[in-house]
């Protein structure tokens, strides 16, 4: 496996095709409207009366236009097809099915500058009213914030740590990260302070952004572990008192005013296309988070093609509209929200910080987006809403819902592809469907996406008796988002869509039904996992190709579907990455009476356990008895029950038992890494597993897929909604 020399650390030279400045576009409309912006924010992050134009005289080197822009340094010889390094280059993979020229992810904001730099870029609500900056005032506030940055003391190839919900803070700061030579970093905003200081730790991020008191309390819980921390800054809510280093977004985007425009414009000639910007992190089966590198190129062309195969439209032919609410610490939602919306200059609205609890739909009623992404379990609440509102609505009313989505189900079942419709679907569609669509705040909304996990066949033609088609889209953190994309033009039921035109795909190891493994190559492959070669190496094979550990098969037009996962990480319906074996591992540590734990959550909204006792085994058979072991008589006295059998715990559910067990359970959900790796509901069943009883291999290995068969009942009672 070829390694990284360590050739790309030192700063490229100047490209002698490119001029040392340009005047940037002259924005006479923004003098009136900035001094808005600034107290809407809550902060002075713009001066009074500054434009564009005074602001940066030199904003960026000229750039002509993608296609005809060469760059033949970028892949020199000694570089790899990967690094683990932060301040690595790769060699960029491509070839004729991909020859797109490579771009920074400043030349892609300065070139949406030049054809945007009016419209609307981010919407967001204070105190009532929506208020909107544009994507000239955006760039202000990235070149500010990257200064700041600067100021403070970013490294180059060093993080900035973003925890918080999404907001143009979020955007405007993980853009100027990019811009002063730093990498993005995301922190899920349910990361336990153990899991933040590992991130922070691993990426050594010298800024951490926060935007609660909650999470500050987080920060400075574990601050003096973390090193190359300098300072943390605020929004959304102060800090309670003034403390060393610790900023309010108003104070940080001063800091760095003394800053020369010339210092930022040196950093970003610098930077090149197959250089890290961004760190996702990502659970695997075992062990620690990885730090998942994608280069500007991986974000640059991804933006662009990815979106392009999902029918995204340019702001020249119709300015997008989106509304941004799933973690930005997720690529799904970082590529979809904050990457396209720049390179196709579409107008991001922010939801409420609540908005998974409820306040989504006023949101989509407000904005009217578009398109919109959601992974399965939001699409499920939406279904489930409706639901509620059609059993609580008049019986007539619910007659005509009923029959509307019948008639429309029927029609996108049998004529997926047609848009010629029968008289009696359109006006179903005209009466009913139309109504509700509108209530939900898809009125407008042309394009559906979801991803990041499988949604159930119920949900699907749910939305489809709704005439919402939701188009499905496959990748990974490690495929800068999407590799395989539905739209209007490429969609067939229950696929993932088609490869994006310029990746490439192949099924290794495939069985008589054609089902191998997935393996992805292409410009949106991960640069590697940071500080960790053994994990690349086992990712990437030499050359190059990504194997995913999920099994699929494609159909003869070239559709994908998903079969089944080689490993055994699960994805819950949020799209989380779950590894079982270490909440099994530490539930049966916390808890001796337990023999073996199973994790469910895959699909599911939550995740559950199945839980067995210690019991002793047949002589003769080995196959496991009603009687518990010593140790675990032993804890039933401790906990005080005097149970000496399985059954006697199991069919009188004995209360000193139970509890135990549950008050263990939270202990381990204490020390879990974020909230979706909580285990909410559990039992235990009446048998210990074993080989006979199927739950076993000849191994002694754990057979999970007969486990979710044989207790199937017991599990979906775990998900059954009270009635």
């Amino acid at each position: 496996m070829p390694r990284y020399s360590g050739a790309g650390s030192s700063c490229p030279h100047k490209d002698p095709s490119m001029p040392d400045s340009r005047e940037a576009p002259q924005e006479s409309r923004q003098d009136a409207n900035l001094r808005t912006t600034q107290e809407n924010l809550g902060s002075s992050f713009l001066t009074n009366g500054q434009t564009l134009s005074k602001a940066s005289p030199r904003h960026a080197p000229e750039f002509s236009s993608p296609e005809k822009v060469t760059d033949a340094r970028l892949d020199s010889p000694e570089e790899a097809l990967w690094t683990t390094r932060a301040d690595g280059r790769v060699h960029l993979r491509m070839d004729p099915s991909c020859p797109q020229p490579p771009y920074t992810v400043h030349r892609m904001f300065y070139e949406a500058l030049d054809k945007y730099g009016d419209l609307s870029a981010l919407g967001f609500k204070r105190q009532g009213t929506w208020e909107y900056i544009s994507y000239s005032q955006y760039y202000l506030l990235a070149r500010k914030a990257a200064k700041g940055f600067l100021k403070l003391g970013l490294e180059r190839a060093h993080s900035v740590a973003i925890l918080g919900f999404n907001s143009p803070e979020w955007f405007f700061s993980a853009v100027g990260t990019v811009f002063a030579g730093g990498i993005v970093t995301g922190i899920y905003t349910t990361s336990s302070p153990e899991a933040c200081q590992y991130i922070a730790q691993d990426c050594h991020a010298n800024v951490i952004i926060v935007d609660t008191q909650k999470q500050l309390e987080k920060i400075l819980k574990i601050w003096k572990n973390l090193p190359h921390l300098k300072a943390v800054v605020t929004y959304r809510e102060p800090p309670p008192k003034k403390m060393a280093n610790v900023y309010t977004m108003e104070e940080f985007m001063e800091v760095g005013n003394e800053v020369p425009e010339e210092a930022l414009d040196t950093i970003i000639d610098a930077q090149q296309p197959n250089q890290c910007c961004v760190l996702v992190y990502t659970s695997g089966t075992t062990g620690n988070p990885k730090g998942v590198m994608l280069s500007q190129d991986n974000i640059t062309w991804t933006a662009r093609y990815g979106s392009q195969a999902g029918d995204i439209q340019p702001a020249e032919v119709q300015q997008e509209v989106v509304v941004s609410y799933l973690p930005l610490s997720h690529i799904a939602a970082q590529i979809y929200d904050l990457w396209t919306g720049i390179q196709w200059g579409a107008q991001v609205c922010f939801a409420e910080p609540d908005a998974l609890k409820g306040s989504l739909v006023n949101t989509l009623r407000e904005v009217e987006p578009t398109s919109h992404m959601g992974v399965p379990r939001v699409w499920e609440k939406i279904m489930e809403r409706i639901q509620e509102v059609a059993a609580q609505s008049g019986f007539i009313w619910r007659k005509m819902l009923l029959w509307a989505m019948s008639v429309n189900l029927e029609q996108n079942l049998t004529c997926p592809g047609s848009d010629l419709k029968p008289f009696t679907t359109r006006l179903a569609d005209y009466l009913v469907l139309a109504k509700v669509r509108q209530a939900l705040g898809f009125a407008r909304c042309q394009k559906n996406f979801y991803g990041a996990a499988p949604m159930t066949v119920e949900t699907q033609n749910f939305f489809l008796g709704l005439n919402i088609r939701l188009y499905a889209g496959y990748g990974l953190s490690e495929t800068s988002g999407p590799h395989f994309m539905s739209s209007p033009y490429n969609y067939r039921l229950y696929s993932s869509g088609k490869v994006v035109p310029g990746c490439q795909v192949k099924l290794v190891n495939q069985d008589a039904e054609g089902i191998g493994e997935i393996c992805l190559w292409g410009r949106t492959i991960f640069m590697g996992y940071l500080n960790m070669e053994d994990k690349t190496s086992e990712a990437l094979d030499a050359d190059g190709w990504l194997h995913t550990g999920d099994a699929g098969r494609l159909d003869a037009d070239g559709f994908l579907y998903i079969t089944g996962r080689l490993k055994e990480l699960i994805i819950t319906a949020g799209g989380e990455n779950v590894p079982p074996v270490p909440i099994e591992e530490a539930v049966k540590t916390e808890l001796p009476i337990i023999s073996n734990a199973m994790l469910i959550g895959d699909q599911r909204k939550f995740l559950s356990m199945l839980l067995t006792l210690k019991c002793t085994l047949d002589p003769d058979t080995s196959d496991p008895t009603d009687n518990l072991t010593e140790w675990a008589v032993e804890f039933c006295q401790r906990v005080g029950s005097k149970a000496t059998t399985v059954s006697e715990i199991v069919r009188k559910k004995d209360e000193a038992v139970y509890q135990a067990i549950e008050e263990g359970i939270q202990r381990v959900n204490m020390n879990a890494a974020a909230q979706p790796y909580h285990i909410q509901k559990w039992a235990i069943l009446e048998k210990d597993f074993s080989i006979s009883g199927g739950e076993l291999g000849p191994t002694m290995k754990l057979k999970r897929l007969i486990v979710l068969e044989k207790y199937k009942d017991i599990i979906d009672s775990f998900y059954q909604e009270q009635k």
